[in-house]
């Protein structure tokens, strides 16, 4: 099902069973495969590949030679009918892969809203993208990875699989992640260790001063005060009853299994 106001350039191939929304475009010599849905206003530039099954929402860019819902490099997939899903208003720059899940978890790759993914960025099978998030040139996210809000991962980093990235945490360029990246805090180097706080992301953001300070005292008991985790913990308890974004640090290293870097 095509919309009557979609515009889509005579030499690109669109398969039978596509539904591409009102106002999409469609740029010259893009393919785009069966089981594919494209949301209102979404553009899609010269020389894309879209495969199935894949969902893309509304008012999305994406760009040249950009590679989306390819089936993914894990040598366990055996062609299973897994999917991609991506949100809106997501930036999708020049030679941007993203790939399908696999069955050996929920079998969808998921990337939420407002997303930047610059050039040559690489999205593997499984990994879970949240909104507002920045990937500079050349950044590659292993299988099963989460990137949570407001992430910002520099170019040329790589994320080992199954780490997490939180919330408002900053990876510095050229950094190998091995271990998660707790929310709010700037990570560097290969292996990435934590080298303070995103202070100047969180003033952005419009965090007030008094949690910016719980912040920095729950990094301090992480790992400016010789602590073990559950030490710093204890210590993090009485600034995470006042403040939600210490209490997400404490769940955020429940919830870890490879580890946070240290």
């Amino acid at each position: 099902m095509i919309h009557e106001t979609a515009q889509i350039h005579p030499s690109a191939v669109i398969e039978e069973g596509v539904k591409i929304a009102a106002n999409v475009k469609i740029g010259p010599f893009t393919y785009i495969g069966a089981d594919v849905e494209i949301g209102e206003g979404t553009e899609i530039y010269s020389h894309v590949v879209v495969k199935g099954p894949t969902v893309i929402g509304k008012d999305n860019k994406i760009f040249q030679f950009a590679s989306i819902g390819e089936a993914c490099q894990d040598l366990k997939y055996k062609g299973e009918p897994t999917k991609l899903i991506i949100g809106d208003r997501n930036i999708i720059r020049e030679s941007v892969s993203m790939h399908r899940g696999t069955t050996q978890d929920e079998g969808i790759t998921r990337v939420g809203s407002d997303n930047l993914f610059m050039i040559n960025v690489h999205v593997a099978h499984d990994c879970v993208v949240g909104n507002r998030c920045i990937l500079a040139n050349n950044a590659t996210l292993a299988g099963h990875v989460t990137v949570r809000d407001f992430a910002i991962i520099g170019g040329m980093s790589a994320v080992h699989q199954f780490c997490q990235i939180g919330q408002h945490s900053m990876v510095g360029g050229a950094s190998g992640v091995a271990q998660d990246v707790p929310p709010f805090v700037i990570a560097q180097g290969n292996h990435a260790k934590p080298y303070g706080v995103n202070f100047e992301g969180l003033k952005r953001r419009g965090f007030e001063k008094k949690e910016i300070h719980a912040i920095r005292r729950a990094y301090k008991s992480l790992y400016r005060n010789k602590n073990t985790v559950e030490e710093a913990k204890l210590e993090m308890a009485e600034d995470a009853a006042q403040f939600e974004s210490v209490q997400a640090m404490i769940e955020f290293i429940d919830s870890s299994k490879r580890g946070i870097v240290r």
